[in-house]
């Protein structure tokens, strides 16, 4: 697709329509390498206490559309906590 700010924002429209691909690259973006990628699973993981981690996986070429949330809700969170901190 492109840039990650047009990933993201494809994400929020059409969460079921995602290349897993282009979830990685916004995984990577703000998460860094995942910790886990070897088998189906990738694992990233977060900054903050509690359940340090997103969990994502590939389902013949497209991302599961309930993670594509729970990294938009990661994405989101972890934007916030950075304009409080600066």
């Amino acid at each position: 697709m492109g840039r990650v700010e047009d990933i993201l924002e494809e994400m929020a429209r059409n969460p079921a329509d995602i290349r897993f691909t282009d979830l990685c690259r916004v995984c990577e973006h703000y998460f860094g390498k995942p910790r886990q990628e070897g088998t189906g699973h990738r694992v990233y993981k977060t900054p903050w206490q509690g359940d340090p981690r997103v969990n994502i996986q590939n389902r013949k070429g497209k991302a599961r559309a309930y993670q594509v949330r729970q990294v938009l809700k990661a994405v989101e969170r972890l934007r916030l906590e950075n304009a409080i901190e600066k």
